[in-house]
C-alpha cells in the first residue's frame, strides 16, 4: 500500500503527521513572498519539514488509513508497518524515498536521514486556487528638452535675458508628479482587479475543498450527553476563557485510566496544568504537559522538553 497519498491528505488538515517507528512530517504556515529574481509575489503557504525524533504512534494515520481503506485498525497498522520495513531496506542500500507531493528522504554520510520537500502543492488550504502574480513595474516618461544646435551664426544672448520665470520650474515638477501619481494609480487599479477575480475563484472552490478534506478526518466524535446542570456551568465557563488549542503530548492512550496515571506522574514532577484530552468512544487519550495559545509559544516549550524531559514529546493541534 502507498501510505505517502494518505499523509498527504492529512497535511491540510494537521500541522504534524506521525509515520509510526519511522518519523513525522511537520507543516509551519509562512506569509506571502516577493521573489526579486523573478518579480513574482508568492501566496502563502506550508512548508513541510520532517522529524525522525517523533516516532510515537498516535493513532492518527492508522485511523485515517482504516477509514479510507475500509479495513480494521489492526490491518491498517499492518499495512505501516510493511511499508515502513520497505522504507528502511531502500535506505540500507542507499535509495532514495520518493513520497508523491510531500518529498524525498535520503541516508546522509553520517546514516541520518534528510528530507527535501518536493512539488507544488500548498497544503495551506485558504490559499487554494492561487498563483504567483508578476509583479508590474512603473515606467515614467519624463519630458525631456531638446537640444539646439549652436552654430556661429546664432545670436548670443546675454545671461540675464535667457533666465526662464521661476513659474515654470514648479510647473514641469507639477507634470512629472501628475505622471508618477497617474502611473501608481493605474496599477493600484489592475492588482485592486486581480485580487478580486482570485477572491471569486477562491471562493468557488474553496466549498469544494472542504468537502474533500472533511473526507480525510480519521475520527468522528460523538455528540457529548451533558448529564447535569453543573457540567453544563463548567463547559460555559471552559468556553469563556482563551482558546488554547496547541497541547504538549507525552502519551496516547486507549483508556482513561491509564492516560490519568500519566497526568498525575507528570503533575508529581512539576507540570502544574497536566491533564489529559478524553474523547468518546474507541480515540486515543492524548495527556498533555500544558496548552497553548500560539503555535509560537508551543513549539518555543516543546523544545525545551524534547531537550530536557521527553525527547518523543510533539504537538497535537485541536480544531
Amino acid at each position: 500500500m502507498m501510505i505517502e497519498k494518505h499523509i498527504s491528505a492529512l497535511l491540510y488538515r494537521y500541522q504534524c503527521v506521525i509515520v509510526p517507528q519511522f518519523g513525522a512530517f511537520i507543516t509551519e504556515s509562512i506569509s506571502a513572498k516577493i521573489n526579486e529574481l523573478s518579480g513574482t509575489i508568492a501566496p502563502p503557504k506550508k512548508l513541510i519539514s520532517f522529524n525522525a525524533l517523533l516516532k510515537n504512534n498516535d493513532g492518527l494515520l492508522a485511523n485515517h488509513i482504516a477509514l479510507e481503506e475500509q479495513m480494521s485498525f489492526d490491518e491498517a497498522m499492518h499495512a505501516i508497518e510493511n511499508q515502513i520495513a520497505q522504507w528502511k531496506v531502500d535506505l540500507k542500500n542507499q535509495q532514495a524515498i520518493y513520497l508523491k507531493n510531500i518529498g524525498e528522504i535520503v541516508l546522509n554520510s553520517e546514516g541520518k536521514m534528510v528530507f527535501e520537500p518536493i512539488g507544488s502543492t500548498n497544503y495551506l488550504t485558504s490559499s487554494f486556487g492561487l498563483s504567483p502574480v508578476l509583479a508590474r513595474s512603473l515606467h515614467v516618461d519624463l519630458p525631456q528638452e531638446s537640444a539646439t544646435e549652436v552654430t556661429a551664426e546664432t545670436k548670443i544672448i546675454p545671461m540675464e535675458s535667457k533666465r526662464r520665470p521661476q513659474w515654470i520650474g514648479y510647473a514641469a515638477a507639477f507634470v512629472i508628479g501628475l505622471g508618477v501619481l497617474g502611473g501608481a494609480y493605474q496599477y493600484q487599479r489592475d492588482y485592486q482587479e486581480y485580487l478580486e477575480q482570485s477572491l471569486v475563484v477562491e471562493k468557488e472552490v474553496q466549498s469544494k475543498v472542504q468537502e474533500k478534506i472533511q473526507q480525510a478526518t480519521f475520527y468522528i466524535e460523538a455528540p457529548q450527553i451533558i448529564e447535569s446542570t453543573k457540567e453544563v456551568i463548567q463547559q460555559a465557563t471552559v468556553a469563556n476563557q482563551v482558546r488554547k488549542p496547541y497541547h504538549i503530548v507525552a502519551g496516547a492512550f486507549r483508556t482513561d485510566a491509564k492516560a490519568q496515571i500519566l497526568a498525575e506522574e507528570l503533575k508529581a514532577k512539576g507540570f502544574a496544568n497536566a491533564t489529559y484530552l478524553k474523547k468518546n468512544g474507541p480515540g486515543m487519550r492524548n495527556v498533555i504537559y500544558n496548552s497553548y495559545s500560539t503555535a509560537e509559544e508551543a513549539q518555543k516549550e516543546l523544545q525545551k522538553i524534547v531537550d530536557s524531559v521527553n525527547k518523543d514529546a510533539w504537538i497535537y493541534v485541536e480544531n
